[in-house]
């Protein structure tokens, strides 16, 4: 794979990204790929900091005429959304990431690629293992459990960095810069089951939700995707209506920070009821296509029988609060910036939905530029639970990342971009939360920050790609960047 790489300028962040991709990343199993970082420190014989969040400061001194300049922060996460299609063969836990070339992309054999971040850190080292290229002191910081509530960067202390001049990598549309991003928290309703003996006459079956592109919760959000679990409360819903049905779980989704791609519910009902169920699915269909045309046209709602009965299913009572609270549960855009053409100022997404023995759980990701917006769909939930009597707690919460207007960095980023390109860079902000917020926080604002990158398409799915071109010009950039700063 790499020898089709060889000739661009880049090959050596490629060869490292390669390299990372053979260890497992997955947010919260970090341990490998931290001490992976640290090990590369040592053989250059560069000083590095392992925190206890298994964060990694790698530190380079600047080069030749360089060693005055302002110290540059590069920044980027090493761990990785776990998500495969039905039917990889792929366990997160010790296989490598397969990779693919098909052309100018690049991607994984039916799992996420890891490119949202690994392209970051795999810049940073190939600078700090260069003797050729010019460059200001270098601090390279690579953060854990970015994916999952960002736990690396809040336990960053801002004492183990000099630098106040900052460079994320986490960024996935080439020619834009983003200066802004958004704030979040993470929700979770939990409703207690109660549970009753299933009828053993009763037909077992599962409800299938599939063919969903889902994507992103922050970046994806505007494009209006289906999010399967809403869509089998909608469906459940209108088929209680029509006949007594039991429940015996419903789930849907992994990550609370990706539109849920598939959903479902194993139900019970009597068997004079079966023709109305297909024909329910039947008219389901047909709506879900028409709503979601030329979105999710390969959406699909399917019934499988099930062989083995189920011994238990929800009371009554539960079974109509989970189906409340799904229905209910805030989900998708609320509002729409008007400072900022396009841009999508807060939303939430209920991610995933698990039953286990003692609860039902619905998982959101909240997310909003603005702090009383955040705190107003977080009420509208609260609202929600006490309604229906469930518990509801929050976690991660993480600050917003302000607009600097006299961001130098910024200027330099534009500047070299103009020079290289002929044409000014498009200046934005994100609805997802990077870490910038964070490390922004950490430092009382007293830092200089911006974020850029390779254009990544379809990241948090097994569709996410790469486009090699783009991350060869990025390459290119940053390297022109670094130059200028002295």
């Amino acid at each position: 794979m790499l020898q089709k790489l060889k000739d661009l300028n880049s090959f050596e962040a490629f060869k490292y990204f390669k390299e990372m991709n053979e260890i497992p990343r997955g947010s919260g199993n970090e341990k490998a790929i931290s001490d992976w970082l640290v090990n590369f420190a040592k053989e250059h014989n560069l000083n590095v900091i392992q925190d206890e969040a298994l964060n990694v400061i790698i530190k380079k001194p600047g080069t030749k005429g360089y060693e005055n300049a302002p110290i540059i922060i590069l920044q980027g996460h090493m761990d990785m959304v776990c998500e495969k299609n039905i039917g990889t063969e792929h366990d997160f836990e010790k296989d490598p990431i397969e990779f693919i070339v098909e052309g100018d992309i690049l991607r994984a054999n039916g799992t996420t690629l890891g490119a949202d971040n690994g392209i970051a850190v795999a810049f940073g080292l190939a600078v700090l293992a260069s003797s050729v290229i010019p460059h200001p002191p270098i601090e390279l910081l690579v953060t854990t459990e970015e994916e999952t509530g960002m736990g690396g960067a809040q336990a960053i202390d801002p004492k183990n960095l000099d630098g106040r001049i900052l460079i994320n990598i986490d960024s996935e549309e080439e020619g834009t810069l983003l200066v802004s991003c958004s704030g979040g928290v993470r929700e979770k309703i939990k409703l207690p089951i109660t549970w009753e003996e299933a009828d053993k006459s009763f037909i077992n079956c599962a409800i299938r939700l599939r063919g969903l592109n889902g994507g992103h919760s922050g970046m994806e959000i505007n494009k209006e995707r289906g999010n399967a679990n809403k869509l089998m409360g909608r469906f459940l819903m209108d088929l209680r209506s029509v006949i007594d049905f039991k429940i015996n779980s419903i789930n849907g989704g992994a990550k609370n920070n990706a539109i849920p791609r598939e959903a479902d519910a194993i139900i019970l009902f009597r068997e004079n009821d079966k023709a109305i169920v297909i024909e329910k699915l039947s008219q389901w269909n047909d709506i879900f296509k028409n709503e979601l045309n030329g979105i999710d046209p390969d959406i699909n709602l399917a019934i499988e029988i099930l062989d083995n009965k189920v011994n238990k299913t929800f009371s009554d009572d539960t079974a109509t609060k989970a189906l409340q609270i799904l229905f209910l549960i805030p989900n998708g855009v609320k509002t729409m910036s008007m400072a900022i053409k396009g841009l999508v100022q807060s939303s939430t997404n209920i991610g995933v939905l698990t039953t286990n023995e003692e609860n039902i759980e619905f998982d959101s990701a909240v997310r909003s530029s603005v702090k009383t917006l955040k705190k107003a769909i977080c009420d509208e939930t609260i609202v929600l639970a006490e309604m229906v009597g469930a518990a509801i707690e929050f976690e991660s919460d993480y600050p917003e990342w302000q607009y600097n207007p006299n961001s130098e960095i910024r200027d330099v980023f534009q500047k070299v971009y103009n020079d290289i390109y002929g044409k000014m860079p498009e200046i934005s902000a994100i609805h997802a939360g990077l870490e910038c917020g964070l490390i922004s926080d950490k430092f009382e604002g007293n830092i200089d920050q911006i974020s850029f990158g390779p254009n990544i398409y379809d990241v948090h799915t097994p569709k996410e790609h790469l486009s090699i071109s783009s991350t060869d010009r990025m390459w290119n950039y940053l390297i022109a960047i670094l130059k200028e700063i002295k």
